[in-house]
């Protein structure tokens, strides 16, 4: 008997099927199949370890410039709070605006290089305060730049431009306040562009009619909200707070989507009024009435598959409740149906931690907001810190990292405490250790790089001197994932039966295994292999080996 062993999550373990000739009614069908397991992480396995890798262990720190477009080990952003963030197609990190503590809000551009460790203050101003400069709409120019900001959204298309929308601050002129503008960002060309929105403050949704594009459709300004870009590159935007189709600034729930060869919006979703309670149906079902409550402070993720995921924020419950959200959703943009996932439909739900390193069913991140988020290459949801109820009922700053697996729909706790307000644990800069560990904070930014690794900056919590209160700061961390460890197979194995291909496999050991993705198609291009099944794991991180069995009844 063959044994087989698979690094988690990235290798699969093939059974090759040359002819299966099986009777269904009264044909006699020749296939020719391939059939793949692929064994995935098992949240615990390996643990990460956090790298402190620039800026200061101190808070309220002014930032080092430096020559414009130069990196230079010595650069290094200025302490603050909601700045946007992406990651380029080339891995490198970038960084636009926020609020400081020390200055105000800022409109400068960084580029963050994890080849060599190095700052470049690419774009805006060094100073605050900054007015937008708009140029014309739609024509790219060296002058443009968008006024400094807090609160924006960010996206990245697929032709590696950058995309930044609304959030509080300053337009061409009047005092700074609520935004809807929409930027583009040529890194190549080093331009920005005005693309949709005002260049004035304050300005209402024009919402069209629902599920229809338009040219005069946008959305208002807002701050605060959670964006994505789906598989098809178009760009979501969805609640904050701030202007629906009339009326003051308020909690939203509308869901928008930009696509970026017609420059026309369309209103997805949501209502076009302000502090709409959320309609959460049944717990893991699909529906058109199904709707998440107003909102802001939320994170999102975009998983492989093209669906849009939102946790949490401050806002609205399933009873018109007002307090922070720990409810879980997911949103396909084919059938254009919001699904309660996860989490409670009712407000300032306290964290279930369970135990650190292993998912559980009951395990649940508490009430939160202005958290971050990241996804890995398992497509798993990881969720960092925020304004959160912890696991002894306090609000708090809170440095817990939590990782959300779709498949097994459980929550693990990776690190950090189940208690916030934990100061910083630094280490040494550069230096991996399992001790280090980023303080409690909220307003932070987040990105993951071409090697899969979360990174987190800034925002405003617990530094690294254990003082009280909390500090503003400029912190870069790295979360680099455990390595995977093996799962070993004993046996795997295909056979024909009367109506179905039976399935069958054993393993030795299963020590970094959730359970097994099984996938089938006609020809040993895993790219169009269609998945056919989830099955759990057993006994997850166990060194015993267990036998599992599948019917695949649709070939």
């Amino acid at each position: 008997m063959n044994t087989h062993s698979g690094l988690i999550p990235d290798s699969m373990l093939y059974h090759n099927i040359a002819t299966i000739r099986r009777r269904l009614l009264t044909l006699l069908l020749a296939l020719s199949l391939m059939i793949v397991l692929q064994p995935t992480r098992s949240a615990g396995a390996g643990a990460g370890e956090w790298t402190w890798m620039s800026g200061s262990d101190l808070g309220n720190q002014p930032g080092s410039y430096g020559v414009q477009g130069v990196p230079d080990s010595a650069n290094t952003p200025g302490e603050r709070y909601e700045t946007v963030a992406w990651t380029d197609l080339s891995g490198n990190l970038w960084l636009f605006g926020g609020n400081s503590s020390i200055n105000g809000p800022m409109n400068d551009l960084w580029r963050y290089q994890p080849t060599n460790g190095m700052w470049t203050w690419v774009g805006g101003s060094s100073t605050a305060y900054q007015r937008g400069v708009y140029g014309v709409l739609g024509t790219p120019a060296p002058g443009n730049v968008p006024g400094a900001r807090w609160g924006a959204v960010s996206w990245i298309d697929g032709s590696g431009n950058l995309w930044l929308f609304g959030g509080y601050g300053g337009a061409v002129s009047g005092l700074f306040s609520y935004l809807n503008d929409l930027w583009r960002y040529d890194i190549a060309s080093g331009q920005w562009t005005w693309m949709s929105g005002a260049n004035t403050t304050e300005q209402s949704g024009n919402y069209g009619v629902l599920g229809t594009p338009a040219a005069s459709n946008v959305p208002g300004a807002r701050r605060e909200s959670v964006s994505w870009v789906d598989s098809s590159g178009n760009l979501w935007l969805f609640g904050g707070i701030g202007f629906a189709a009339s009326g003051g600034a308020a909690r939203l729930n509308d869901l928008w989507r930009y696509d970026p060869t017609t420059g026309q919006w369309t209103w997805m979703s949501g209502a076009n009024t302000t502090n709409q309670a959320g309609a959460y149906g049944v717990q893991g079902t699909a529906a058109a009435g199904n709707v998440p409550g107003a909102r802001y402070a939320s994170v999102s993720w975009t998983d492989g598959d093209g669906n849009l995921w939102l946790h949490g924020g401050t806002g609205i419950d399933s009873v018109a409740a007002t307090g922070m959200l720990n409810d879980l959703w997911r949103y396909d943009p084919n059938s254009e149906e919001w699904t309660w996932v996860n989490g409670a439909n009712t407000v300032n739900q306290p964290g279930v931690y369970g135990v650190q390193g292993v998912p559980s069913a009951t395990n649940v991140p508490g009430a939160r907001s202005d958290g971050v988020s990241w996804l890995d290459s398992s497509d798993g949801l990881w969720l960092f810190g925020g304004y959160c109820r912890d696991s002894a009922n306090s609000y708090r700053f809170c440095n817990d990292l939590w990782r959300h697996d779709p498949n097994t729909g459980q929550w693990t706790w990776m690190s950090g405490a189940a208690n916030g307000d934990q100061p910083g644990v630094y280490g040494i800069q550069g230096t991996p250790g399992a001790a280090n560990v980023p303080g409690g904070r909220r307003y932070s930014a987040s990105w993951t790089d071409s090697a899969g690794n979360l990174w987190l900056f800034g925002g405003r919590g617990k530094d690294g001197s254990g003082a009280a209160g909390y500090q503003y700061m400029n912190d870069l961390w790295r979360y680099e994932q455990g390595a995977p460890l093996a799962v070993v197979l004993a046996s795997f194995d295909a056979t024909t039966q009367s109506n179905h291909i039976l399935v069958t496999w054993e393993t030795v050991s299963e020590l970094s295994n959730s359970g097994f993705n099984l996938y089938r198609g006609e020809s040993d291009d895993w790219d169009r292999a269609t998945m056919l099944a989830y099955v759990p794991s057993q006994a997850p991180g166990s060194t015993q080996g267990f036998a599992y069995s599948f019917a695949d009844a649709n070939v």
